[in-house]
């Protein structure tokens, strides 16, 4: 009963193969989204922001209004983060002047600041699973933290260290792949290692979003941020409605 009643109650999607290729995809989905609000459409980064917040504290609402783990909820502020997590870096950056290295330590800080009070509060940075609102939005918080400071490490990369977006997408990819190998093969604590996964997935879907529709003479292949979102909206909503499907599964 306890296990049922667990499964039915917690609010994180199940950490499976699939949850790290849906948040892939959603991190590509959120740099192209968020680079064709501010850029493709010429909204520039504040109206790019409010647009982005507003999706953002709409999904969120819905995720922590609802009383059990709803595929589609819970991947929406996902998708919401790290849309917003762009504008936000990018705003950081180019509106602000911070740059990407200083926007990358501010970012920094705030993640671990949101994870030490996490710990403080509750002795854990466990995410499996998360029942209560007050330690919801501590994750969500961490999330939206994270993802804004994966889009900035991405774009150091290659802004600052001169990385092409290829090269720099295969780069965080190789951290992950450690990330794994990690994960399997050593007693290296496995929630430190989920919360890296988790930031550096970002910064691979951020450099991946940017190959796919930056110039050529930058490095990219010119697909445009329109298509690159759509295809990628795409494939999210058919990982949805797996994830929907496994998940009823597991309730039977």
């Amino acid at each position: 009963m306890k296990l049922m009643e667990t499964k039915t109650l917690n609010k994180v999607a199940e950490i499976t193969a699939l949850f790290w290729l849906m948040k892939i995809i959603a991190t590509t989905l959120g740099e192209t989204l968020g680079d064709f609000i501010a850029q493709t459409l010429g909204l520039g980064y504040s109206v790019g922001i409010l647009i982005t917040f507003t999706f953002f504290l709409i999904a969120l609402g819905i995720q922590l209004y609802s009383k059990k783990y709803v595929p589609l909820y819970f991947w929406l502020v996902i998708i919401a983060t790290t849309t917003l997590g762009t504008e936000i870096s990018d705003f950081m950056d180019r509106s602000l002047g911070l740059g990407y290295t200083y926007g990358s330590l501010v970012l920094a800080i705030g993640l671990i600041g949101t994870l030490f009070l996490w710990y403080n509060k509750y002795k854990n940075l466990e995410v499996n699973p998360i029942i209560y609102k007050n330690k919801e939005l501590f994750f969500w918080t961490a999330v939206l933290f994270s993802n804004s400071l994966g889009t900035a490490f991405g774009d150091y990369l290659s802004d600052e260290i001169g990385f092409s977006y290829l090269i720099g997408a295969l780069v965080t990819a190789l951290i992950i792949a450690l990330v794994i190998l990690l994960h399997y093969f050593t007693k290296v604590n496995q929630i430190l290692l989920f919360w890296i996964a988790f930031v550096f997935t970002r910064p691979f879907g951020a450099t991946f979003g940017d190959f796919l529709t930056k110039p050529l003479n930058k490095g990219g292949l010119d697909l445009g941020t329109l298509p690159a979102s759509t295809v990628s909206v795409g494939l999210i909503a058919i990982l949805i409605y797996i994830s929907h499907k496994q998940y009823q599964k597991k309730l039977l």
